[in-house]
């Protein structure tokens, strides 16, 4: 299944859940407002329409929306790399992924998992929901 490629915005976003977990929009808005300078009603905005493309999941905890990632951090950076090597490069075929071995992204598990993925012939990226998409 393609993932929807998300935009610089929505990465910031999704960057701080697959940090965090699931947190209340205060808490996303705390926590990414020193790098994009958004006001809360702009966070709100921003995570209402990840939710209706499905790259956030919203649930209640006491009365409280709570939102978390709904894609898996290592399927939509493979997913994103590849579709910057096929239509950015011009590469087919499986890629190394050695270049991402030292990001601060990615803990080594989900490096190796990233490796998996780029060299795969054909990688089953899939949307994942839960703790899974951290």
């Amino acid at each position: 299944m393609k993932l929807s490629a998300p935009s610089p915005a929505e990465l910031a976003i999704l960057k701080h859940l697959w940090a965090a977990g699931p947190q209340s929009a205060r808490e996303v808005q705390n926590g990414i407002e020193r790098e994009t300078g958004w006001s809360y009603s702009t966070t709100r905005t921003m995570i209402s329409r990840m939710t209706d493309k499905g790259l956030v999941g919203r649930s209640e905890v006491h009365g409280l929306s709570v939102f978390a990632a709904k894609v898996g951090k290592v399927a939509l950076m493979g997913q994103m790399i590849r579709d910057f090597a096929a239509n950015v490069l011009d590469l087919d075929g499986p890629l190394p992924a050695t270049a991402f071995v030292n990001s601060r992204l990615f803990s080594e598990d989900e490096a190796a998992a990233l490796t998996r993925l780029l060299e795969a012939e054909t990688p089953e990226i899939r949307q994942e929901d839960g703790e899974d998409a951290q």
